[in-house]
């Protein structure tokens, strides 16, 4: 097994072949921390439940990390220089799903912040989430007790709103879903 170095660009292929876990953005490679801290997970736990319970019934399933969303603007799904691992991945096309992971961008994606992601996740994941269309772009703040809402309108996201603690978070890509936050944040 080898280790990239941080001068060359990758695609998905060189990255099944590293030790550890991997994200490539734009052919950049960014190793995953260590596990994550138990507040991390507890929160995780929480939200995937509550996202799982809510589209029960639909076409739509929720992921949880580790599963490789592999982003592509040429579709090209089996070596794209883009692969995140979001904390969660909410997909509503069956056929974005394979035995790899997911093909395209989700409807909803997930990250919670942790010291060692929370830039990455604002910054660099922030804007690909962006370029490759997800609809719903939701990040986590353990320290805070916040949930800031992306949406995307014209390409772009938008902030639609920050959700704290007492607040009862509502989804735009899903009307109907509502998240009581002090249940997230015990």
């Amino acid at each position: 097994m080898k280790v990239p170095e941080q001068d060359h660009r990758y695609n998905f292929q060189d990255l099944l072949e590293w030790e550890g876990r991997w994200e490539l953005i734009n052919g950049v490679p960014f190793s995953m921390p260590p596990a994550p801290s138990t507040t991390h997970q507890r929160i995780l736990r929480s939200m995937f439940l509550e996202l799982h319970t809510f589209l029960q019934g639909s076409s739509c399933e929720v992921f949880i990390a580790p599963f490789d969303v592999r982003l592509s603007e040429t579709e090209e799904y089996d070596n794209p220089d883009t692969v995140c691992q979001p904390d969660l991945s909410v997909i509503c096309n069956p056929t974005q799903i394979d035995d790899k992971g997911g093909k395209g961008a989700p409807k909803l994606i997930v990250e919670i912040l942790s010291p060692s992601t929370a830039i990455k996740d604002r910054n660099q994941k922030f804007k690909t989430y962006e370029k490759f269309g997800v609809l719903e772009y939701w990040i986590v703040d353990p320290a805070h007790q916040t949930v800031e809402v992306y949406g995307l309108e014209q390409g772009l996201f938008q902030k639609r709103d920050v959700f704290g603690k007492e607040d009862k978070l509502r989804s735009f890509a899903f009307s109907a879903c509502v998240v009581n936050l002090g249940c997230i944040f015990q």
